[in-house]
């Protein structure tokens, strides 16, 4: 893989409940409308679980995503292609944490903040994108 190890841990504070959050990064037509414009694979089952695998791109770039843990707190995800490493989500009443870790050519750091503040707008406005 080329690239650079890259290692970055983010927690912000969000106006959301604990399962709002849950259904925001487990759940595929969530997560598609707020980590835009990252595109995923078609036919994701309705909720991520452990063992799911699924394809993501960033432009031209595809990064394979295996999950490993999927938990009412906590979702880890392994990774390879554009990105060889892991990302993992911890969540409770009001807060959201991410860790990421991996080699890539890709700014890690820089894409894990803006989809903190996505995601954030996301949970926060839900006038502009409503839960299903």
């Amino acid at each position: 893989m080329l690239g650079t190890f890259q290692q970055s841990n983010l927690r912000i504070e969000v106006d959301a409940s604990e399962q709002r959050i849950r259904h925001s990064l487990l759940q595929p037509a969530q997560f598609r409308q707020w980590l835009y414009p990252q595109t995923f694979s078609v036919g994701l089952e309705e909720c991520l679980q452990k063992s799911t695998t699924f394809t993501s791109w960033m432009g031209p770039i595809p990064i394979l995503h295996q999950v490993e843990m999927a938990e009412l707190n906590g979702l880890r995800i392994l990774m390879s292609k554009g990105i060889d490493g892991y990302h993992e989500w911890y969540w409770g009443e009001g807060w959201v944490q991410s860790r990421i870790a991996g080699v890539s050519i890709l700014p890690i750091n820089l894409g894990q903040t803006l989809s903190l503040v996505r995601l954030r707008t996301f949970l926060t406005l839900p006038e502009k994108f409503p839960l299903n």
